[in-house]
C-alpha cells in the first residue's frame, strides 16, 4: 500500500497559524507551543510535501507558492473539522440527524411552516434542512433526502412525485396600468431557474412579446417575489408561494391567464436509503401532509 499523505492536525494548525500571523513567534503563543515545536511541525510538512511553504526575506518570513496554494486548501480542512465538531456537539446521545437539501424559497414558504408538525411526530429525528442553489445529487451523502423541482428524473435515486404548480405573473399594486395588455412593455423579472419562463408564458396564449427574455435577473423566486412588491416589475412565479401576498393585497395578478409548469416537485432519496428508519418516516409523514391537504 502506497504512503499516504495524511499530515497530523497539529502540523496543519502549525503551518496554518503562522502563515496567518507570518511569524513562528506568535503562532506558537496562540497554540501555546514552543517556537521550536512550530518550526518542527512546519519543517516536517515541508519534507512531506516536498516543497517549502515559507521563505524568508531580509529576516521576514513569506508564504512561498506553494504555500500559498496550501494554505487554501489547509484552511478549508480546518473549517469543515471545526464545523463538524460543532455540528456533532449540538446533538445528544439519542438523536438522529436527517439532511434535507431544498431548494431557498420552495424550502422557506412551502417546507419550513409545515416541519414542526414532523419534529412533533419524530422528537429524536433532528433535521438539518440546508438551501441548495446550484445542482446537487443525493447519491454523494451531502443530503439524506432532497426537493427538487423537474421531471423526476435522478439515475440511482428513487423521485416521488409531490405535486405540479401553476405559474402566474405578479406585480405591486397599481405598477400595471388597467386595461394594459401583457405585449405592453413592462419590466419582466427573470428568474435565474427557468429562464424559459415568460417566452413560453407568452408562446401559450399565441402571444410574442420582444422583451421575453430581458429584464432583471434574480437567482431565486423569493428575490423576485421581493422586487415584485416593490414595484420593479412584474415576475412569473409559481401561484402557492405567494398565496399570502396575494390575500393580503400586497400583490396582485395583472394578466389573467395561470400557465402549468412543464415539471413538477419530487422528493428525492437514494434508492439504497428507502428502508432506512428516519428516512422512511419522513417520506411517510410527507406522503400523509399532503393527503390530508391536497390543497396546502
Amino acid at each position: 500500500m502506497s504512503k499516504r499523505m495524511t499530515p497530523s492536525m497539529t502540523a496543519l494548525q502549525c503551518f496554518e497559524a503562522a502563515a496567518r500571523h507570518l511569524s513562528f513567534t506568535r503562532a506558537a503563543e496562540e497554540l501555546h507551543l514552543t517556537q521550536s515545536a512550530v518550526s518542527k511541525q512546519v519543517a516536517q510538512l515541508e519534507e512531506m510535501l516536498c516543497h517549502p511553504l515559507f521563505q524568508r526575506v531580509r529576516q521576514r518570513l513569506y508564504l512561498s507558492p506553494a504555500g500559498s496554494l496550501y494554505l487554501e486548501e489547509v484552511r478549508k480542512i480546518l473549517n469543515q473539522v471545526d464545523i463538524s465538531s460543532r455540528y456533532i456537539l449540538t446533538y445528544g446521545g439519542e438523536t438522529e440527524v436527517l439532511r434535507i437539501a431544498t431548494q431557498p424559497t420552495f424550502g422557506d414558504r412551502w417546507l419550513v411552516p409545515k416541519l414542526k408538525d414532523f419534529a412533533a411526530l419524530h422528537p429524536t429525528v433532528h433535521l438539518d434542512v440546508r438551501n441548495e442553489l446550484e445542482p446537487f445529487d443525493v447519491l454523494q451523502a451531502k443530503a439524506d433526502i432532497a426537493f427538487f423541482f423537474g421531471q423526476g428524473s435522478w439515475p440511482g435515486a428513487t423521485c416521488i412525485e409531490l405535486f405540479r404548480e401553476a405559474v402566474v405573473p405578479v406585480c405591486a399594486p397599481g405598477f400595471v396600468t388597467a386595461g394594459s395588455d401583457a405585449s405592453s412593455r413592462h419590466t419582466l423579472l427573470q428568474c435565474t431557474s427557468r429562464p424559459e419562463a415568460w417566452h413560453a408564458w407568452f408562446l401559450e396564449q399565441g402571444l410574442h412579446s420582444q422583451n421575453s427574455y430581458h429584464g432583471p435577473r434574480f437567482d431565486t423566486f423569493y428575490m423576485c417575489i421581493r422586487a415584485a412588491q416593490s414595484g420593479y416589475g412584474v415576475a412569473l412565479v409559481p401561484k402557492y408561494l405567494v398565496a399570502e401576498e396575494l390575500a393580503n393585497g400586497s400583490l396582485m395578478i395583472p394578466w389573467d391567464y395561470t400557465m402549468p409548469s412543464a415539471g413538477a416537485h419530487f422528493i428525492a432519496h437514494a434508492e439504497h436509503a428507502g428502508d432506512i428508519p428516519k428516512v422512511k418516516a419522513f417520506l411517510n409523514w410527507m406522503v400523509g401532509y399532503l393527503a390530508a391537504h391536497p390543497d396546502f
